[in-house]
């Protein structure tokens, strides 16, 4: 009798106490849901992203969602775009963006892919003087006025990639990486001390453009793309110096001119002070 009744006392204790457990569990392990719980929790935060506002650590993120019909204009940038310390994600924004949106201050990374932006002038980044890295891929550029980026003297890496330039404005001095790939770009288009005062500059992509000619190489570049372009002769001074015989550019690492009408094999004391040839038509 005893133990029948000491069987009816423990049972309930144990059951009470995996609840509790159970409850402990959750709070220790951050964001634990059921099952059905979590999966809500995940699409909820994956919709909201977009409508995320920029607040103090303080405050809680505003998830008000883009008015319909609403012009992107009119809006705040991080109400469109999302917002975290010190960079700015707005790609395939809806409604369409077509300019460069108003960044906050503080902004050092901004990510404006596959956008319709149109224009870049010179007060779109006038103010934001701690940017180190610009991505407008995939937009509709067509004109970059020659001063839009002569204020960041932070700037590395710039792609300008899939956009319908015809020509490149004058380019950050401190730029390590410069993407032009896919444009409308013609040699006429490119200065010829475009490149020239970049003496930092790693990576140069210029492929599937309109270039004739190769432009001046500073001596800083490891990775040269110009394939797929109308570039029809390489002379001796394009990436040797003829007046030097003892000249070697060693840190040119890979040279891309496949997909171009020059024959290579043409020319071959104009690759003599390199390690590798470059990759392209020899025959």
């Amino acid at each position: 009798m005893k133990a029948f009744l000491f069987t009816c006392m423990l049972v309930p204790w144990l059951v009470a106490a995996s609840a509790r457990r159970f409850d402990q569990d959750s709070q220790l392990i951050p964001g634990s849901l059921p099952g059905r719980e979590l999966n809500g929790y995940i699409s909820d935060n994956l919709k909201s992203r977009r409508a995320r506002r920029a607040l103090p650590p303080t405050e809680e993120p505003d998830y008000t969602p883009v008015p319909e019909g609403a012009d992107v204009i009119d809006l705040p940038t991080c109400l469109l775009c999302v917002c975290l310390t010190g960079s700015v994600y707005c790609e395939e924004v809806s409604p369409d963006m077509t300019t460069v949106p108003t960044l906050p201050k503080e902004t050092a990374y901004l990510y404006a892919r596959f956008n319709k932006i149109k224009k870049i002038s010179n007060k779109d980044f006038a103010d934001i003087v701690t940017l180190k890295r610009i991505d407008l891929t995939g937009n509709l550029i067509s004109e970059i006025e020659d001063g839009a980026f002569s204020k960041l003297s932070l700037l590395e890496e710039l792609s300008l990639a899939e956009n319908r330039l015809v020509k490149l404005p004058m380019l950050p001095a401190k730029l390590t990486s410069f993407n032009a790939n896919h444009n409308r770009l013609k040699t006429k288009g490119v200065k010829a001390n475009a490149f020239k005062k970049l003496t930092k500059l790693y990576n140069l992509f210029l492929a599937d453009n309109q270039l004739e000619a190769v432009p001046h190489i500073p001596e800083s570049v490891r990775i040269l793309h110009l394939q797929n372009n109308n570039i029809t002769e390489v002379s001796k001074d394009t990436f040797c110096r003829s007046n030097d015989t003892y000249y070697l550019r060693l840190s040119l690492n890979e040279v891309r001119l496949d997909g171009n009408p020059v024959v290579l094999s043409k020319y071959p004391d104009s690759f003599t002070c390199m390690k590798v040839l470059p990759i392209g038509k020899y025959r």
